[in-house]
């Protein structure tokens, strides 16, 4: 798959049932993302922060016969440069045997449930008090009611337009879609000040996570999909929080880096059984540059949360980026020793 910043090429539309290995190259000038889609814009497979020059492996399982499509997304923005993807076969592909592999996709799924329980949770009291005009309360509640979300991110954002209506930056204005969801409460919380439409904002934020909730706990997940969202997850970090983009009007960014890199641990923690059969090594350096970047990050911490961005160094920053591509650099492998399954 070769990426510029106005065309994505895929070398062929079709594969059979079962895993799929794309080479993503971007010969653009802007830090580009790929997916693959399955009807309804739900997400199964996607790669992320692959800038200019870079060339990434990146396996997906997509077992279900079927049409989908593979998109890029030069700039990190927008509904992406399609094209139709045609998965073969007379019926699904066979799921894996390997004990351990299962009971990682069931300990997962348990975890991400829970997860999405206690997003809904504070979701519904952050919004309480947005509409009962406590400021100080509802800026308090807000990065945390956001780790929820950072912790599950790439299950929670499969979902079409979810995402962007849930999670979406000020940008989305510009690929014509309305500013709604957390960050736009976040403006209004630190910048603006409460507005005329912020309850019905904050209404809608609710009705969005309630749907989402309730699909996440729908979605069959693979081991694959554990793998590379362990990974996206610390794209997510590279390209959003490590930036400062996110958080734009809080600060906050610090909170959905911790989040973000616990749910990456998670997804590792599940397949640690199967990935010490097959690769101890690589374990063993997971554990090491995590932990390394696990003991930068309480640096920062302070009282129940952390220090806001803008109180960072750019020493601060690049410490923090080097902790953190050490440690995605061995996360990156664990799809391709899962994919021997």
């Amino acid at each position: 798959m070769t990426a510029t910043d106005t065309e994505c090429t895929v070398s062929a539309n079709t594969a059979p049932a079962g895993k799929v290995t794309f080479t993503v190259t971007n010969k653009g000038t802007k830090i580009n993302e790929f997916y693959v889609y399955a009807e309804g814009d739900r997400i199964v497979g996607e790669v992320e922060n692959i800038t200019p020059g870079l060339s990434r492996d990146f396996i997906v399982e997509v077992s279900e016969p079927g049409s989908y499509e593979t998109a890029c997304k030069p700039g990190m923005v927008g509904n992406g440069i399609r094209s139709a993807f045609t998965v073969t076969g007379d019926a699904p592909a066979a799921k894996t045997d390997d004990q351990d592999l299962q009971a990682a996709v069931a300990g997962y799924s348990r975890w991400v449930n829970s997860q999405g329980d206690a997003f809904l949770t504070r979701t519904t009291e952050f919004v309480e008090l947005v509409k009962a005009g406590k400021v100080e309360e509802a800026k308090a509640l807000y990065p945390v009611a956001r780790s929820y979300w950072e912790r599950i991110e790439p299950v929670a954002e499969s979902f079409g337009d979810l995402d962007p209506k849930i999670d979406g930056r000020e940008d989305v204005v510009e690929e014509g879609m309305a500013f709604t969801g957390y960050h736009r409460l976040e403006k209004d919380l630190w910048v603006d000040g409460l507005q005329k439409d912020t309850s019905a904002i904050a209404d809608q934020l609710l009705a969005d996570v309630t749907e989402l909730v309730t699909k996440a706990k729908s979605v069959e997940l693979n081991p694959l999909q554990l793998a590379n969202g362990s990974k996206a997850l610390l794209d997510e970090i590279a390209t959003g929080k490590i930036t400062g983009e996110e958080e734009r009007y809080s600060h906050t960014d610090l909170w959905d880096f911790e989040a973000n890199f616990e749910g990456s641990k998670q997804a590792i923690a599940e397949l640690r059984p199967y990935l010490t059969k097959k690769d101890a090594a690589l374990v063993g350096r997971i554990d090491a540059t995590g932990k390394a970047l696990g003991d930068l990050l309480e640096t920062y911490r302070q009282g129940d949360g952390f220090v806001l961005y803008t109180d960072l160094t750019e020493d601060d920053v690049k410490k923090l980026t080097q902790a953190l591509d050490a440690f995605s650099e061995n996360v990156a492998q664990v799809a391709g020793v899962v994919a021997k399954a």
